[in-house]
């Protein structure tokens, strides 16, 4: 049985549905961190690489931030190098920082490079290192211990963004390139610190003012407590649902960065189910879009 076609009128329908959205962020950032499922399934990969390529052509400035968790896990491994975890980040010791490096800013970035050109597009990999893109210093952790006192947690060279300086960015992109860019900044010391990838586009889309910040993950979007999407949620209601726990695990690191991307002046925050085909169109263009919006 053949390819059930879309009626001819529900295709015209899309496309006008799409259009007041290309005139309204054309000309306009969408930073994009590309992760999870859609990051590792060759189906949305490429479906993936098509919503970025058609950006571009109507006229948005695209900037892509990528992870790399399980390819690094994968690495560490063949070498035989355990890992460990901290209250969910990575322990990046000198030998694994070497490895995150050269996974972030190497096979990883350039395989998501290699993607986009394959699909018509001009992508260009970067790191923190580049230009001075990312600045960090050493993350500071603190938790209670079991006798009360609070310790203090040593992660090894694992980085918070102090300071980002889009100026390679915008170069690329009034060139008409893509910036794919590996989460990684550098110090006042000089060393590499690995940072997590949520929190870097977040600090990059708010020192671009980006229009659309948009996190692609595994799961529809933020739930409320019985299980049902949340479609739009302002930063009053995410504290609330953080502090009832309804927000929780590999969720908090996300919707922080929403929020501190919308307190530097990005506009709207989205996140969004990345197993979802052609999720970053649906979300752009359409009228309900996917996933959860934070608004500021």
């Amino acid at each position: 049985m053949g390819r059930q076609l879309m009626d001819p009128r529900e295709r015209a329908a899309t496309l006008v549905e799409a259009l007041p959205y290309i005139q309204r962020f054309a000309g306009k950032t969408i930073v994009i961190k590309y992760g999870g499922a859609a990051q590792v399934e060759k189906n949305l990969q490429a479906s993936f690489a098509q919503d970025v390529v058609l950006l571009k052509y109507v006229g948005i400035n695209v900037v892509v931030v990528h992870g790399g968790g399980p390819q690094i896990g994968e690495t560490l491994k063949k070498i035989g190098k355990a890992t460990e975890f901290i209250e969910g980040l990575r322990v990046t010791d000198e030998e694994t920082v070497g490895v995150v490096e050269m996974v972030l800013s190497g096979s990883t970035n350039k395989g998501i490079v290699r993607l986009i050109n394959r699909h018509g597009g001009m992508a260009v990999g970067l790191s923190g290192s580049d230009a001075g893109l990312t600045k960090a210093r050493k993350l500071t952790l603190s938790r209670k211990g079991t006798d009360g006192q609070e310790e203090h947690l040593d992660l090894g060279q694992v980085g918070e963004v102090v300071k980002v300086d889009p100026r390679i960015i915008h170069h690329l992109a009034a060139g008409d390139y893509i910036p794919v860019i590996a989460p990684l900044g550098v110090g006042e010391d000089g060393n590499v610190y690995n940072i997590n990838a949520d929190s870097a586009a977040g600090a990059i889309a708010g020192a671009l003012a980006a229009e659309k910040f948009i996190l692609l993950t595994d799961v529809p979007g933020i739930l409320d407590q019985n299980g049902r999407l949340l479609s739009t949620l302002r930063p009053g209601e995410v504290q609330k649902l953080k502090g009832e726990g309804v927000i929780r695990g590999g969720m908090i690191p996300k919707v922080e960065a929403c929020l501190d991307a919308l307190s530097s002046g990005v506009k709207k925050t989205h996140i969004v189910d990345g197993r979802i085909p052609h999720a970053v169109l649906l979300e752009v263009f359409t009228d309900e879009g996917v996933g959860t919006q934070i608004v500021g």
